[in-house]
């Protein structure tokens, strides 16, 4: 059951974050509830799973690029959400980058927000 709410949240914040690419950026263009679902969950999936396994293949050229070609990693993998949703499009390499850039900081301001509801939780229980 945890695994299922672990997924669902993954997917609602990753379908946030597009949304807000798609408000941001005329270059970028979702239509309709699939393609954000879609989108949403073929980027948490292969964040999840591909990414790491690319990272840690690439780890030397990641030091190498001082960081930079992790960014063409992510970039790969947003591009990958937009190959497999329907009416997902993106267009431009700097408009991947920014779409990269806000899924990045929606994740980090989401995962920070529920660490925070959790280690608040732990709290109320033992005190």
């Amino acid at each position: 059951m945890l695994l299922l709410l672990r997924l669902a949240v993954m997917v609602a914040v990753n379908a946030l974050a597009l949304w807000i690419a798609n408000i941001l950026w005329d270059s970028v263009s979702i239509h309709g509830f699939w393609a954000y679902f879609i989108g949403a969950l073929v980027l948490g999936i292969a964040n999840a799973v591909i990414k790491p396994i690319l990272a840690l293949l690439t780890l030397p050229l990641i030091v190498l690029t001082l960081g930079l070609f992790y960014l063409l990693i992510n970039i790969a993998m947003v591009a990958l959400a937009e190959w497999i949703a329907p009416n997902f499009s993106i267009d431009g390499f700097w408009t991947y980058v920014g779409v990269v850039v806000v899924v990045w900081l929606v994740n980090w301001v989401a995962h920070a927000a529920l660490d925070e509801l959790d280690r608040g939780g732990r709290r109320a229980r033992f005190a």
